[in-house]
């Protein structure tokens, strides 16, 4: 079901709730026209189907709720992952810029080069599933340069300590955002959510209402309901898929305002 990150939410929004409606309202006919003609509603039973669906929502309801709430929360810490790297190249980029000619321009010029590489390379990947590999190699340049500058006076000394500092901070992040690309809900909670969604529609059957028009709107709500909750989940699975992704804004904005 890997494709269906890579949908626009208008498109795989709408799929998942038709999905499921056409599920429960398909369902709910067969259980009518076959299955209930043949079953015997003594008194009392309604209380019991209740309280059985009541129990089944309840847990299911816990299930899904706990699962956004994750989602949403590694969301956040993504987008705050994001948001400290570039902090981090914006610091380093104005410490470099206090270094002598011709270190200054060779360690601006391979920061400008990393930057332009993560908004217009890494990042597509990134939004693919794609961990990038290739700014590693622009980063081993970088501390080359940035390792072989030696410092004259005190000034310098505690200028070249601080860019170190900023530097170890921003590989720290970055390692942790190319680990974020691969984040997602392991399989198994992903049966719970989809399978939980099939037996929670298939207990609210188990009514006799005399009118079918009813039941089937009612069960068409609930479906449909699940299926917003759902929809959530796609949304905020992956950090870097789909339209609630996070974008290279931050980087965008330190490029265009300090770099260019």
């Amino acid at each position: 079901m890997g494709f269906i990150f890579n949908l626009p939410l208008i498109v795989s929004g709408p799929c998942i709730i038709l999905l499921l409606v056409t599920f429960a309202l398909s369902g709910l006919a067969l259980y009518r026209t076959r299955l209930l003609p043949s079953l015997r509603f003594g008194h009392g039973d309604s209380d019991f189907s209740a309280g059985m669906v009541a129990a089944i929502m309840v847990f299911y309801g816990l299930a899904l709720a706990l699962t956004a709430v994750h989602l949403w929360e590694m969301h956040q810490d993504v987008a705050k992952i994001t948001a400290r790297e570039s902090a981090c190249i914006a610091t380093l980029w104005r410490d470099v810029s206090e270094y002598p000619e011709p270190t200054r321009s060779l360690l601006q010029a391979g920061l400008k080069d990393y930057v332009d590489y993560t908004i217009h390379e890494a990042w597509p990947l990134q939004r693919k599933g794609i961990v990038p590999v290739l700014g590693i190699k622009r980063i081993d340049r970088f501390q080359a340069t940035l390792m072989q500058f030696e410092p004259r006076t005190e000034g310098q000394k505690l200028l070249m300590a601080e860019a170190l500092r900023s530097y170890d901070t921003m590989i720290e992040v970055r390692r942790m955002r190319l680990d974020a690309v691969e984040m997602h809900l392991p399989v198994v909670m992903w049966l719970v959510v989809l399978f939980g969604a099939v037996i929670s529609l298939t207990s609210s059957f188990y009514f006799p209402v005399e009118d079918y028009r009813v039941h089937a709107a009612q069960v068409a709500l609930l479906a449909a309901l699940i299926g917003l909750v759902i929809t959530m989940i796609v949304a905020l699975d992956r950090p870097f898929h789909g339209d609630m992704g996070l974008t290279a804004a931050p980087y965008e904005l330190i490029y265009d305002q300090m770099m260019r």
